[in-house]
């Protein structure tokens, strides 16, 4: 017959011990549902410490900067313009440095600076650099004025530069004078030299270029001459029209034996003659004879 033998459940005495196989058990760490623990992944671990200590290191060195940015230490003591001038005076120097110029060697903004230096009538660009330990060095470039630009609807005055841009400044030189549409100083500035070029021969001196809203020129020269050029036709160009004019007009102005106000080269195969009014020519003599 059969061994039957049966096991019971029985709970240890009080103040007894587990058995060694339950007390291992009962020892093992709990882990999560996947078995992967943030603890059990050392590499994330050590990924986050490093960015906590890059952030931590980034924080204080700000703070140090800041704290050290606001002691009374590193004055700025000194402002060198290392370009010589030609238009800019010492006072628009100091005025432009005294109005921008605040905080120390590290606090201080050069785009401040940089902007107040370009403020200046004859400052083209400005650059701006500090020059340790308590100085900024600055670098100009003037503008070099080429003509002056009348205002069409105020008729003020401006200058144009020799890269046909228009400024504000005082200046009492003798230059052309330019007129046109908003923008096109530059075609105009190109434009002076090359009519300046064609009219030599007639030993006149260009002292003023004025392009129409509709791109219509006209020219004035030294001794009140005035060129209408019109538009540049491709029938009849501006080259083709001012080479005839410049050819026989000597021979033309003899013939007609007139003092000539206005040449009008607009037509296609010919120019016309417009004569000084009576009462200009006389007031024109009068003032020579003053003279």
């Amino acid at each position: 017959m059969a061994d039957q033998r049966t096991t019971s459940n029985v709970p240890p005495p009080a103040g007894g011990k587990a058995s060694p196989a339950k007390r291992g058990r009962a020892a093992r760490p709990a882990r999560d549902a996947g078995g992967n623990g943030l603890w059990d992944r050392p590499q994330l671990l050590n990924l986050i410490s490093d960015a906590l200590m890059v952030f931590g290191a980034a924080g204080l060195g700000y703070a140090a900067v800041a704290a050290i940015s606001r002691l009374p230490v590193y004055p700025l003591r000194e402002v060198v313009v290392m370009t010589p001038l030609a238009q800019v005076t010492t006072a628009q120097l100091e005025y432009a440095a005294r109005s921008s110029l605040r905080g120390n060697f590290f606090t201080v903004d050069l785009d401040d600076v940089r902007g107040a230096f370009e403020k200046l009538p004859w400052v083209r660009r400005a650059d701006v650099r500090r020059h340790w330990p308590s100085g900024i060095e600055v670098r100009l470039e003037e503008h070099v004025a080429s003509a002056y630009w009348r205002v069409g609807e105020t008729g003020d005055m401006r200058l144009v530069n020799r890269y046909g841009e228009v400024f504000s400044a005082a200046s009492n030189a003798r230059m052309p004078v330019f007129s046109g549409p908003e923008g096109s100083s530059g075609a105009l500035l190109s434009k002076f030299d090359d009519f300046t070029h064609k009219l030599g021969p007639l030993g006149k001196q260009l002292v003023g270029v004025s392009l129409s809203a509709r791109e219509a020129w006209q020219l004035k020269m030294d001794d009140g001459l005035t060129i209408e050029l019109g538009h540049d036709q491709p029938k009849a160009p501006i080259d083709e029209r001012l080479a005839r004019f410049v050819k026989y007009y000597p021979r033309a102005k003899a013939q007609v034996n007139m003092n000539v106000a206005v040449v009008d080269l607009r037509y296609p195969s010919g120019f016309a003659l417009r004569p000084i009014p009576p009462a200009a020519a006389a007031g024109k003599q009068e003032s020579k004879g003053k003279r």
